[in-house]
This record gives structure tokens, sequence and C-alpha cells, in this order.
């Protein structure tokens, strides 16, 4: 569905079921060149098990207008903004890589608002590599390769999100392609890791949220290495909230590599 959101259409696919304001409601936030998409069987499951689902297209991303966010604090001013457009006094809270970061700092504005908050793929500082810096703004082509490469521990694992044997690194790069051609004034690419990169916020933030947090890293993850996730896990733990950490056997992208075991701990964590 589409809705109103600071002036601009933006898309959350519903995981197949209209949107009830009676029900609770989870807000997907997805990473750097992804969109909605990733989160394919996550998001039809629970909208088929009593949840409002809410996957975004970030701002200038596939099918939302608007300026791309070039910060994490723009993300989270979005999700604030978000919520407020689709009615919403309380959500739940999951993103994935850069999206991890924009929950946490939405997390942490939204305080009561958020009711859960589950960081996949997620580390602190999320510092990128120079070359992949560089990459991301000269050759996005070979970047995205670099990226895919990177982030995978397995090319088709059956069963994947989208099927039994999915050529999930294929299938990303093509991902990657679409999202760079939706947004022809902008390289959200580069944006995106520029925004990991400079993000300063987490440690305060973490200790502004006030909901429980489950951290769903992968033990094989190249891109945000799960012991980079230490230190939010550690400020969670000092300031008394609930909670939960979760590795995978499985590189960056949990939600295809992993999709159902990431499904249940998402599920289970929910119901906390």
């Amino acid at each position: 569905m589409y809705l109103n959101v600071n002036g601009h259409n933006t898309y959350c696919y519903t995981g197949g079921k209209p949107f009830d304001a009676a029900k609770p409601t989870v807000v997907f936030i997805h990473g750097v060149v992804n969109d909605h998409s990733v989160w394919a069987l996550q998001t039809r499951y629970l909208a088929n098990h009593g949840w409002n689902v809410l996957a975004v297209d970030l701002p200038g991303h596939c099918k939302s207008e608007g300026e791309a966010p070039a910060s994490v604090e723009d993300g989270a001013a979005f999700i604030a903004s978000l919520l407020d457009a689709a009615g919403v006094a309380k959500a739940a809270l999951v993103g994935h890589s850069w999206g991890s970061l924009i929950a946490l700092d939405a997390a942490s504005r939204l305080k009561d608002r958020v009711t859960h908050l589950v960081l996949v793929g997620t580390a602190y500082p999320m510092k990128v590599s120079a070359a992949l810096l560089e990459g991301s703004l000269n050759e996005p082509m070979k970047a995205l390769q670099m990226i895919n490469v990177f982030m995978r521990s397995t090319l088709a694992p059956p069963p994947s999100a989208l099927g039994p044997g999915t050529w999930v690194y294929g299938a990303s790069l093509a991902l990657g392609r679409r999202v760079l051609a939706s947004n022809p004034h902008v390289n959200v690419f580069h944006r995106g890791f520029k925004a990991c990169d400079s993000y300063a916020n987490g440690e305060a933030a973490m200790a502004a949220v006030t909901c429980p947090v489950l951290f769903l890293l992968g033990a094989q993850d190249q891109m945000t290495f799960a012991k980079s996730a230490q230190l939010l896990i550690d400020r969670a733990k000092d300031s008394g909230k609930t909670v939960q950490v979760t590795q995978l056997a499985v590189g960056h992208h949990q939600m295809t590599e992993t999709p159902d075991e990431t499904l249940f701990a998402i599920r289970d964590f929910l119901k906390t």
C-alpha cells in the first residue's frame, strides 16, 4: 500500500493483507541497495498470523518518492513520520544492516511507541572500507559484485525465501541494479554506505531504547562481523533491557540465506 509521508508517496508491502489498525504492527527496514522484497518470507508469515506488516521502501528507493536518507538520523526521522502517517500508536521495528541502525535510532527517539527492536546483521560502529566507499561512488556495479561476494556464505541455500535452490547471489545482484536504477538523481549505494560509516550515536541511542532487543547475527558475516555488535549488546545489557542474542551459521543476508530460522527468531521474540 502507499502512504503519504512528509508529502511523498511511500510504498509499504503489507504481506498481502489489508492494514488493520486494531492489530499489532511490525515495521521492516531494509539495508543499502535493498528494498521491501528482502523480507518476503518473514512479512508474509507475520501478515497471516495476526500482525500488520509495513515493509517499507525507504525514500528515494524503488517505489517510494522523496529524498533518499543521507544519514541514519534522517532515516530514523522518516520512520517516526511513517508511523504517524499510518496512524500507528505502537510498533515493533525490525532492521537489517543500515536498516538496523535506522531502527535503533528511531527506537531511541520513539521510546515507548516501540514495543520490540530487532537488529539483523548489525554492528557499531558500522565502518565501511575505503575500497567499498570509493567503489560505491565511482564503480557501483563492481562494488555491487564485491558486496554480494562478501555478504554470502552460500550461493543457493535449500530451501530459500524465494523457493528451493534460488540463486540468492544472482537475485541480490539484480535487486541492487534495480534499486540503483530507480533513483537517477542520487547514488543511493554510496549515500547509504556513507550514512553507515558516519553514524556515531549508537551507544547513546541504545541507552535510550526502552523496549526488549533481539540481536540476530550471522556467524559467517563478513560485512558486519558478529563480534562488532558486542558494544551495542553490552550497552543494552548495561541499561537493564531484556536482550536476546541469536547467531545463525550464515553470512550477512540472513533473510534469504536462513529464511526460516530468521523468521522463527523474529516470531518468537515478538511473543515476549
